[in-house]
């Protein structure tokens, strides 16, 4: 490694955190500096490459694959690198933010696989972006424990060989840190910050541990996007001196463009890709921003009747398997968010049945693991894989040359025979408020009514009230979506989260400031790409 320049950034608008100096070295900030310095042009005119498609999207209301990369589709002759062993059986993936509790948890859970998650599990206060840095650095080195000041209860890490492979999951292309600045001002993409600490502190320490740095890859629209990636990547492992091919990663695949698209990302990563990820919940919230203007045909009925047996999310699961398994890359099944009640057996009986169900599907269609979001769903999951798998640590050999999925398959919302529901605006709103008030708090993964709510489940809940706002739908109690009608459930909800949880609670919280939020996100005529961006203005921290 040749000693770096002294780093041009600036950490502002900070207050200092504890042993923030082991994160924050000198040497790892230079090394995101120049990640900056190379990287975050082409990063800004991937993002306004994204708002011409959206435009195109809205004008033709259609999308295809794409004839100019249509060689690459037809050669079969190429496949991506063969997988690390400790990367090879992926049966059951853990998926939460690195605060310290949860690291310990996560990497004893039994799963195979924590997805240690700086995004949408994890409110990008700057605390949790150099603490969860400093947690995953302390795993590592064995020097991690916890005791909880509520309970008592100490926590601390099982063997080496009994812990979960860590896959680190980076913030999106359009997501900036505040905190951490060029000489000009421009803040660096959270992006390169999360990418860039993690790499230079773990790489090599990753490789002497018989792992790697691994990685996933969210909110990607198209192959040129993993195109950079793959760029950052080979600069990274040649300035720290650890071998090409080194860093792995597997790319979600949560928008509707990049469905259309994943071929090319696998092969613009090839050297570097692991496999590829059903994202679900930010795939159907990509679906209505991207085709919000198409009408009643793209009117995505309430969230919970969208499950994975609607033919249109049919058609995206299995090309993804079909997919990955032609180029000999993994191929990982959606998030079960079911968070388990200590009071209601009745309740976990139903969930896990449906977990059951979920992850069983998820095997026999040729799946090679999936997520889940609590401990106590990994030994569910990993039953309805070992059926399949049995000593196997995947099943890339199954080719699911069955499987044709035609352009028009992946956006064929009018399939699902569903409506919008007033329950289903109730639920949306429910929701928005409940979770946007945690993240403000500095909270990105939040148990809502049993279920593991991240910040794509908010996309979800503000995209729809505004679909359905601007689609003119009308519910099954007869009433049309108006912004008023909106207006009226949220001041519904406000009331009874003051009720439920008292006056004092309720005024120590972010309540009437997530309602407005939601609101604000919700009835605009202009839609916000992502509600984290709003939101993140807002943020303390």
């Amino acid at each position: 490694m040749s000693a770096p320049a002294p780093s041009p950034l600036a950490i502002v608008d900070a207050e200092p955190l504890p042993r923030q100096e082991e994160v924050l070295t000198e040497a790892a900030l230079a090394f995101v500096a120049e990640l900056h310095r190379r990287f975050t042009p082409r990063r800004d005119e991937l993002l306004a490459r994204r708002a011409e498609r959206r435009a195109d999207i809205a004008r033709t209301c259609t999308l295809d694959f794409l004839p100019e990369t249509a060689a690459i589709r037809a050669d079969d002759s190429w496949k991506v690198a063969p997988s690390p062993d400790a990367l090879n059986d992926r049966r059951v993936e853990i998926t939460g933010p690195t605060d310290r509790k949860m690291t310990i948890n996560a990497l004893n859970s039994g799963a195979k696989v924590w997805l240690a998650d700086f995004e949408d599990a994890s409110a990008p206060t700057w605390e949790n972006v150099v603490l969860g840095q400093l947690n995953l650095i302390d795993a590592y080195t064995r020097t991690i424990d916890f005791t909880d000041p509520k309970s008592g209860k100490s926590y601390a890490l099982k063997a080496n060989e009994e812990l979960a492979t860590v896959v680190m999951r980076p913030r999106g292309w359009h997501l900036n840190e505040r905190h951490l600045v060029d000489a000009d001002g421009i803040p660096v993409p959270g992006a390169l910050v999360d990418f860039g600490l993690y790499f230079f502190h773990n790489a090599k320490r990753l490789l002497g541990l018989g792992k790697g740095p691994y990685f996933y890859l969210p909110k990607t629209e198209s192959h040129l996007e993993a195109r950079l990636w793959n760029e950052v990547f080979v600069f990274a492992q040649d300035y720290v001196g650890i071998p090409q091919g080194t860093v792995r990663a597997t790319v979600l695949i949560e928008t509707i463009t990049a469905a259309y698209e994943m071929e090319e990302i696998l092969y613009e990563l090839r050297d570097h890709a692991s496999g590829l990820n059903a994202g679900r919940w930010d795939y159907l919230f990509s679906i209505v921003k991207n085709f919000r203007d198409g009408g009643a045909k793209f009117v995505l009925p309430d969230r919970n009747a969208v499950t994975m047996t609607a033919p249109f999310m049919r058609a995206y699961t299995e090309l993804l398997v079909r997919t990955c398994h032609k180029r000999g890359a993994h191929a990982i099944g959606g998030m079960a968010a079911f968070i388990p009640s200590r009071r209601d057996a009745e309740v976990n009986k139903v969930a896990f049945e449906k977990v059951r169900a979920d992850k069983d599907r998820e095997a026999n269609d040729g799946f090679d693991g999936s997520w889940v979001a609590h401990p106590d769903l990994v030994p569910i999951a990993m039953e309805s894989f070992d059926k399949v798998l049995g000593d196997k640590p995947n099943q890339k050999d199954r080719l699911r040359e069955d499987v044709d999925v035609k352009a028009a398959d992946l956006i064929a919302i009018d399939s699902l025979d569903a409506k919008p529901t007033y329950a289903g605006l109730v639920n949306a709103v429910q929701v928005g408020i409940r979770y946007i008030e945690a993240w403000l708090r500095g909270l990105g993964a939040v148990a809502i009514f049993n279920l593991m709510e991240d910040a794509a489940t908010a996309e979800i809940s503000r995209s729809q009230i505004w679909q359905w706002i601007n689609a003119g739908v009308v519910l099954d109690n007869g009433e049309k979506v108006t912004a008023d009608l909106a207006r009226k459930v949220a001041a519904e909800e406000l009331a009874n989260i003051k009720a439920e949880i008292g006056e004092e609670a309720f005024a120590a919280g972010n309540w009437q400031q997530a309602h407005d939020l939601l609101l604000t996100v919700s009835l605009d005529e202009d839609y916000a790409d992502f509600l984290t961006l709003p939101a993140y203005e807002q943020l303390k921290g």
